[in-house]
């Protein structure tokens, strides 16, 4: 309980990865991805309850040696690549509620953010109270200008956003940011009635690049496992 509010976190580890094996729960440094997002979570000291949503007693193992809950598995439906995090979301709030345990505030942290720490979950939640706000999404600075975004048609041509003769200077450009991924909170009414994080008073958790990290290829483990041995966090 913060600020005699309940807060729930939801930890969304499916088994099924295509881009890195089992990433969830291989180790990044000494311990297992996931386990990252639980310490930060029990370090926040806000939680009444920190659940990780999986399909696979493996990861529930994993999960449950590093003190978060799983109080049931997530069904097959909502183990694929096609499966929407609402959806997921909306399954652990329903299972929760019928267990007879209902939740102020909820969060979504995926465990592929793993610089993602408990000052960022604290900053979000005291800005969802300053705000007034439905919900706090984190943010970080776009690596690349959305007018550099080009598309490729079916026949290989290449087609731009812009004109040679209007390109921006690079002094004028206006900066852009981008979601990173690592932090959804919301109220647990709002969700419930617009079925997810947005569609109300949305305010920003801007981030560093730096803690932005998200991981779903390889490369991205060694950079992630870089900034840990290098103290660059």
């Amino acid at each position: 309980m913060y600020h005699n509010k309940t807060f729930l976190a939801v930890i969304p580890a499916r088994s099924g990865s295509k881009g890195v094996k089992d990433k969830n729960i291989k180790n990044l440094g000494n311990k297992p991805l996931m386990a990252y997002t639980i310490e930060a979570c029990h370090r926040a000291q806000i939680f009444d309850e920190i659940v990780v949503s999986t399909d696979d007693e493996k990861y529930a193992k994993v999960a449950k040696d590093y003190g978060a809950s799983v109080p049931f598995l997530r069904p097959k439906e909502l183990a694929s690549d096609e499966a929407a995090t609402n959806d997921v979301m909306l399954h652990v709030l329903n299972e929760m509620r019928v267990q007879g345990k209902n939740f102020d505030y909820v969060i979504l942290l995926q465990p592929t953010s793993p610089l993602r720490n408990e000052s960022h979950i604290l900053d979000s939640v005291n800005i969802l109270t300053k705000q007034r706000a439905d919900s706090v999404i984190s943010i970080c600075k776009a690596e690349y200008p959305s007018y550099l975004t080009v598309k490729l048609m079916q026949n290989g041509e290449l087609k731009t956003k812009f004109l040679d003769k209007k390109q921006i200077r690079r002094q004028d450009e206006v900066q852009e940011y981008r979601i990173n991924g690592a932090i959804y909170l919301t109220s647990t009414h709002f969700f419930l009635e617009n079925k997810g994080f947005y569609g109300g008073k949305v305010f920003p958790l801007i981030m560093e690049e730096k803690d932005s990290i998200d991981i779903d290829e390889e490369y991205q483990f060694q950079l992630a496992e870089f900034f840990l041995k290098n103290k660059l966090l």
